[in-house]
């Protein structure tokens, strides 16, 4: 399990930004604080509640210099769509090899509905050095994170 002082794990992914480019962990980290929200699954009422929360708080994250990425196992192609019909102005890492959810130990499997390998709802705040300097992880989909606590741990970060 990661956990606050950990390395942040390396990757290289599809980031879905309007178009599909290819982002790493280094990429990421020049733009640090880094805020890596990870989802369970594009166009669910609730991950999508929280990626517009997200947008509607981006000031805060703004302010002090943190960049925000959404992470899901879905398609780039899916989370671009995704990202279109929420007016996200923020890129959304596709994890669809779900790498990241076994790097960042966050994988999930809901057996009642036969879906497995999805991204537990977790975020995780990254500074400059590439340290994780906080750690939020639900074992329930339906909860979302306490944004002023994630934005207040951005604040700590820059």
């Amino acid at each position: 399990m990661i956990t606050e002082g950990d390395d942040a794990p390396a990757f290289t992914a599809p980031l879905a930004n309007g178009n599909v480019e290819s982002i790493t962990l280094s990429d990421a980290l020049e733009d640090a604080p880094v805020v890596f929200a990870f989802f369970p699954g594009a166009f669910t009422s609730v991950c999508t509640a929280e990626m517009c929360t997200f947008r509607d708080r981006l000031s805060a994250f703004a302010e002090v210099d943190a960049t925000v990425y959404g992470v899901s196992t879905d398609s780039p192609f899916a989370l671009n769509e995704f990202r279109d019909q929420n007016d996200l102005p923020f890129g959304l890492i596709s994890d669809f090899e779900k790498e990241l959810v076994e790097r960042y130990d966050v994988r999930t499997s809901f057996h009642d509905v036969g879906v497995h390998g999805l991204a537990k709802r977790a975020v995780f705040v990254v500074d400059a050095d590439g340290t994780v300097t906080y750690v939020w992880v639900s074992d329930d989909p339906g909860v979302e994170p306490d944004y002023d606590e994630v934005a207040a741990a951005a604040a700590d970060a820059a």
